[in-house]
């Protein structure tokens, strides 16, 4: 039987923990200190046994997978590197620049341990498991040999060194998470002066969709929901956006209003765009809305 430790025990976390419930599975998250955590409750909803530190939860596994947030993406392989059984396959999954991954990659090898980087291409639902990722590092080939019967069927080895996937993956970010931002910004003014619909109608003269009206309720739910953490990648794209000699100015930017983001998240996500901006919009300081037409 497969043994398999999970750092991290969000969104990301309880996918694996109930997708790879026929191996023998161990978590650790900070967040478990916190019983009221999401991380907590999603231990005990999976009746993952409690362990102490990091350490503890890599002890006799075959694969760590590293989903965590993508600041503590190296915090992460220093914690576990003292414990990491010797050719353990370690996955880092996380959404950090290429620079961090590549310092993981060198703490988890000089561990003996076997670091595979992993670029999560997709939300990780609908597809799961089955989500695209772009795998990078000397062991990705016979990493995907050995995770495709576990479920993972979405890889694609894609660089024998570390680095490039996570810089696709915080490129691709740059445009997917920066489209929610310029959404919420130009839905919620639209909305202030009665004009949205009209916006809507007008952005498919040029980028054609289905459902304008749809899409934009769904980003901008994505980015109240998970503006922090969008955040947190979006200043990791920042930090690869000038490794590459420009200026992050686009980056850094949307790393802002992801933060804003999350910072005015109404407590239904689930309705149609002009009611979501409405419950938004009833959460601005009047001192933030001017212009208003009497």
């Amino acid at each position: 039987m497969t043994a398999v430790a999970l750092l991290g025990l969000g969104e990301v976390g309880a996918v694996l923990a109930e997708d790879l419930a026929g191996a023998r599975l161990s978590a650790w998250d900070t967040a478990f200190a916190d019983e009221t955590s999401a991380a907590a409750r999603n231990a005990r909803r999976f009746g993952l046994p409690s362990t102490s530190d990091a350490l503890t939860a890599v002890r006799g596994v075959n694969l760590v997978i590293s989903a965590v947030t993508a600041a503590n993406d190296l915090v992460a392989a220093r914690s576990v590197a003292a414990g990491l059984p010797d050719g353990c396959w370690y996955v880092d999954l996380n959404s950090a620049a290429p620079g961090q991954k590549q310092a993981a990659a060198e703490v988890i090898e000089a561990a003996g341990g076997r670091y595979v980087e992993a670029a999560v291409m997709s939300p990780i639902s609908p597809k799961r498991l089955a989500a695209p990722m772009l795998l990078g590092g000397p062991h990705a080939s016979a990493f995907a040999e050995f995770a495709r019967p576990l479920g993972f069927t979405g890889l694609e080895v894609y660089a024998d060194v570390v680095g490039p996937a996570s810089a696709t993956k915080l490129c691709r970010s740059v445009m997917i998470k920066g489209v929610e931002a310029l959404l919420a910004e130009s839905m919620l003014t639209a909305r202030e002066w009665g004009v949205e619909g009209q916006v809507l109608a007008s952005l498919s003269n040029l980028l054609p969709s289905d459902d304008w009206e749809k899409l934009a309720a769904y980003m901008i739910s994505r980015s109240l929901e998970h503006g922090v953490r969008r955040a947190e990648e979006l200043r990791e794209a920042a930090v690869t956006v000038a490794g590459a000699g420009i200026e992050p100015v686009m980056a850094e930017a949307i790393a802002r209003r992801q933060d804003w983001a999350a910072a005015h998240r109404p407590a239904d996500l689930g309705q149609d765009l002009a009611p979501l901006l409405d419950a938004i919009r009833a959460l601005l300081p009047a001192a933030e809305r001017k212009g208003t037409p009497e």
